[in-house]
């Protein structure tokens, strides 16, 4: 009798898990299948109410009540004033806006998909009047998804929206070919920028194979299909080929900036070498020297700051995944931490 009771129990335990895993695995395809055809989402965050209430929530913490009732009183007496104008005006009155962007991008600019859904979102409801600035922070990366990020920024200016561009750490290279493009760049002081130049590197393992007998074939239809190769044996005209793309692709990169800041000498900025905001404002790469906080920050002063996000919904699974890494990485700090403790 009690075997029997044993085993029930079990076979309740073994049930139990079984249907909890069919549960995990129902909402994991169930959120894949429903996720398949959902895009990102866009957010809008209004920074001028942000740091009016940061403003607000500071002032009731270190002013006197006698002083803090007084500002109270004169933030109504502000709103009632412009009231009035509206109704004399018999028309709301809308401040300019800035839409504040951010661009952190990898070497492919895989980041442009985002790009291309935030500047539309943008030229969908600017108005006269309104701006735009983009934080962009790239070392640079492949030509023709900086190129496409470029072309994205262009469609504001086509637009005669102002287009400002803020560089707190670094737009060098493809970075620099999306803040050329701007009506106005900002730098920070010690910002990486330039590095006008083009750049490739393939490693050969050719005499690897050759030593170890194995052979390799590629096959081309067009004398220059290839011109270098990773296992192939490469040719003085096949890097002659390369070399001459590399100085056209250059050309274009020059040509391109020109268009854009047409004061720059660019046989002094377009060697390849990079530069410090400060130097970098001597030269003509960059207008002034600003954090992108102080540019804001200025601006919510006398206009709406909104930032425009889109971001893909994240899939159940990567949720999953993030949360486990997360977990990790937590315990992993804290062996760390111990371990130093007692060492």
């Amino acid at each position: 009798m009690e075997f029997l009771y044993e085993y029930g129990l079990f076979f309740a335990k073994a049930i139990t898990i079984v249907i909890s895993i069919i549960a995990v695995i129902l909402v994991v395809l169930a959120s894949a299948i429903k996720q398949k055809g959902e895009k990102g989402e866009l957010l809008l965050i209004n920074l001028s109410e942000d740091l009016k209430n940061l403003k607000h929530d500071l002032k009731e913490e270190l002013l006197t009540k006698k002083q803090f009732k007084a500002y109270e009183k004169q933030l109504k007496a502000d709103e009632k004033a412009k009231e009035k104008a509206e109704k004399e005006q018999d028309e709301e009155i809308l401040d300019p806006r800035v839409f504040v962007v951010d661009f952190k991008g990898s070497i492919d600019a895989s980041e442009v998909a985002s790009l291309r859904e935030e500047i539309s979102a943008i030229l969908a409801i600017a108005e006269k009047g309104d701006e735009v600035i983009v934080n962009v922070e790239s070392g640079g990366g492949m030509v023709h998804g900086y190129g496409l990020a470029s072309s994205q920024l262009d469609r504001l200016r086509q637009a005669d929206i102002h287009l400002t561009i803020c560089v707190d750490k670094v737009a060098a290279s493809g970075g620099y070919m999306m803040a050329c493009v701007a009506n106005k760049v900002y730098a920070a002081p010690f910002a990486i920028v330039g590095s006008i130049g083009v750049v490739a590197q393939i490693p050969n393992f050719n005499k690897l194979l050759k030593k170890h007998d194995i052979d390799y074939e590629q096959h081309t239809a067009g004398d220059f299909k290839r011109t270098l190769t990773l296992f192939g044996e490469n040719t003085d005209e096949g890097r002659a080929k390369f070399q001459t793309e590399l100085e056209e692709t250059h050309v274009l990169f020059k040509q391109f900036i020109a268009k854009y800041r047409p004061e720059l000498d660019l046989e002094k900025v377009a060697t390849g070498e990079h530069w410090y905001g400060q130097q970098a404002i001597e030269l003509g790469l960059v207008d002034a020297i600003s954090t992108s906080d102080d540019v804001v920050m200025k601006l919510a002063k006398e206009r709406t700051v909104i930032k425009v996000r889109y971001q893909l919904k994240k899939k159940f699974a990567d949720k999953i995944a993030h949360g486990a890494s997360l977990s990790f990485n937590a315990i992993f700090n804290k062996l760390a931490e111990k371990n130093q403790r007692l060492n």
